[in-house]
C-alpha cells in the first residue's frame, strides 16, 4: 500500500493545467450505453475510478480505447466508448463496491436492453449515501425494479421490446437533490416515451455538461443547470464527440493548497463560472484569486480561465455551510477544514450534505489542529503552525486535505491509504513537485518516521 511522504514549508509556486472533472466523467461514460454507436470523449482525466468504469463498461457488453495524457502537465486522454454486445446487463460486485458512481450505468443500460441488474455501490466512507432516489425516480418512468443479493434489478415492461414512459418525477431527499440520481433518471429519460419533468433537480456543472452531450446524441433536453429539467423523450441517440469540463474540485484543491503554503500558483483551464461560492469564500479567507479569461478552444464551447493564486499573510477566519450546487460544495471542505487551521481566529464549518464528513479532524488533531466537532458543525480554533505527523486517509478528499496540511506543517508527514487520492487526483505528487513541494510516492516499508517538532 503507498504513502505520501511530505517535507512541508516549501512555497508552491508555478502553474498547473486543471484537468477533466471525474464527477463530470463518469456519468458521460455511462451514456455510451444509451446508444450503439461509438462515442468519443476528450480530455478524459486518467484516474483509478476512471479506469475502473472502463472496467464496468467493459464486463457491459463495450469496447473502449483510452489513451491518457503523455504526462501531468497534460489536460486529459481521448477515449473511444463503443457499446456492441448488449446482452451484458450485469454491472458486478467485484468492480461495482470500488466506486459509487457505478450506479450511473443503470438508467442508460435499462432504457436501451429493457433490463439491467447493478450491484449496490460502495464508494468512500463519508456517511450513509443510499440510491431511493435513484430507483424511485426510474420507477416513475416505468421501472419494475427488485432487491436480488445485493443486486439491483430492473426491467422495462415488455423486457427488450418495451419502452420506459415519460411522468412527473420529484427527486427531492433530506439533504437535497442527488446528483447521480439527477444523472440517472435523465439519461434514462431520453429514450422514454412522452416527456419527463424531474423536479428538484440537481443543478451541478456536472448535469448541465451531461445534458450537453445527451442532445449532441439527440436527446431533447431543457433546463439542465436549474431544478427543473425536461426531457422529450426520442426513438434513439447517436455517437457524438464532447469535451469533458474541468474540475471545480481540482481547481479548489490546488488554490487552496497554493494558500496554505502562500504560494504563486497560475491554474490554467480553471472553470471559475462553476466556482463561485468556493472563490467567494477563499476571498473572505484572504486568498487573491487573479482571473484572465481565455476564449474557447476547438471543439470545446467552454469559456476557460487562467487564474492566479496568491494570498495576504494574515489568513481570515469565516462561516461556511456546505450546500447544493450553486453553494458551497461538499468536496472542498475537508480541504477548507485544512486552510482555516491556519486562521487567526474562530472559524464553523457546517456539513448539510453529508453530515458525517469529518473523519479528518482527528487526523487533522495529531499535527497540532485545534478543531472541535458538534454534530454537523466544526469549529476551528486557528494555531500558528501545524507539525508533522504520520495520518491515515478516510476518503478522497480526506486524503486532499491532509496533504495540504502536510504542505504547510513543519516537518515530515506520512499520510497512509493514498489509494483513496488516486480516485479523484491524477498523479498528484508529481502536480505537487512541479510546483516546489517536497513529497514523494512510497511503499509502507520505504516510508521514514516523521521528524519530531518542539510544540
Amino acid at each position: 500500500m503507498d504513502q505520501f511522504v511530505i517535507s512541508g514549508g516549501a512555497r508552491l509556486n508555478g502553474r498547473l493545467t486543471i484537468k477533466g472533472s471525474k464527477n463530470a466523467a463518469l456519468p458521460l461514460m455511462a451514456a455510451a450505453l444509451l446508444t450503439d454507436k461509438p462515442l468519443l470523449l476528450n480530455d478524459v482525466p486518467d484516474l483509478a475510478d476512471i479506469r475502473n468504469m472502463v472496467r464496468l463498461l467493459e464486463q457491459l457488453g463495450c469496447q473502449v480505447d483510452f489513451a491518457p495524457p503523455p504526462d501531468a502537465s497534460f489536460a486529459g486522454g481521448k477515449m473511444v466508448i463503443h457499446s456492441q454486445d448488449e446482452s451484458a446487463s450485469h454491472a458486478k460486485y467485484d468492480i461495482v463496491k470500488t466506486m459509487r458512481a457505478s450506479i450511473c450505468t443503470l438508467g442508460p443500460m435499462l432504457a436501451r436492453r429493457g433490463f439491467a441488474r447493478v450491484s449496490m455501490p460502495g464508494g468512500c466512507a463519508i456517511g450513509d449515501r443510499p440510491v431511493d432516489l435513484h430507483l424511485h425516480g426510474l420507477r416513475g418512468l416505468g421501472a419494475e425494479i427488485q432487491l436480488h443479493q445485493g443486486d439491483i434489478v430492473a426491467r422495462v415492461p415488455g423486457g427488450k421490446g418495451g419502452r420506459l414512459k415519460g411522468g412527473r418525477i420529484f427527486l427531492g431527499g433530506p439533504f437535497g437533490s442527488t446528483v447521480l440520481g439527477t444523472a440517472n433518471v435523465m439519461s434514462a429519460a431520453t429514450l422514454a416515451g412522452g416527456q419527463t419533468m424531474i423536479e428538484c433537480a440537481a443543478c451541478e456543472p456536472e448535469i448541465v455538461d451531461l445534458a450537453k452531450m445527451l442532445n449532441a446524441m439527440g436527446a431533447r433536453i431543457r433546463g439542465a443547470g436549474s431544478p427543473r429539467i425536461i426531457i422529450d423523450g426520442v426513438e434513439t441517440l447517436k455517437g457524438t464527440e464532447h469535451a469533458v469540463i474541468p474540475d471545480r474540485i481540482e481547481a479548489g484543491t490546488y488554490m487552496i493548497a497554493a494558500a496554505a503554503t502562500n504560494g504563486d500558483v497560475t491554474l490554467d483551464n480553471c472553470p471559475m463560472d462553476a466556482m463561485i461560492a468556493t472563490c467567494d469564500a477563499l476571498s473572505r479567507v484572504g486568498v487573491i484569486l487573479s482571473e484572465e479569461k481565455s476564449a474557447p478552444t476547438a471543439g470545446r464551447d467552454l469559456m476557460r480561465t487562467t487564474v492566479r493564486v496568491t494570498c495576504s499573510r494574515l489568513l481570515r477566519p469565516i462561516e461556511v455551510t456546505t450546500q447544493p450546487h450553486p453553494g458551497f460544495p461538499t468536496d472542498v471542505q475537508a480541504q477548507l477544514v485544512a486552510l482555516l487551521t491556519m486562521a487567526e481566529g474562530n472559524s464553523v464549518v457546517t456539513e448539510r450534505i453529508y453530515p458525517e464528513r469529518f473523519l479528518h479532524v482527528a487526523e487533522l488533531g495529531r499535527m497540532g489542529a485545534k478543531v472541535l466537532r458538534q454534530g454537523p458543525t466544526a469549529i476551528i480554533t486557528g494555531v500558528k503552525r501545524l507539525v508533522g505527523a504520520p495520518v491515515m486517509a478516510s476518503d478522497l478528499r480526506a486524503s486532499a486535505c491532509l496533504i495540504i496540511a502536510g504542505l504547510a506543517a513543519e516537518g515530515t508527514t506520512t499520510v497512509s491509504r493514498v489509494y483513496h487520492l488516486d480516485r479523484g487526483y491524477e498523479r498528484m505528487e508529481e502536480r505537487l513537485r512541479m510546483l516546489g513541494a517536497d513529497i514523494q510516492r512510497v511503499s509502507e516499508k520505504q516510508a521514514a518516521p516523521s521528524e519530531a517538532v518542539a510544540v
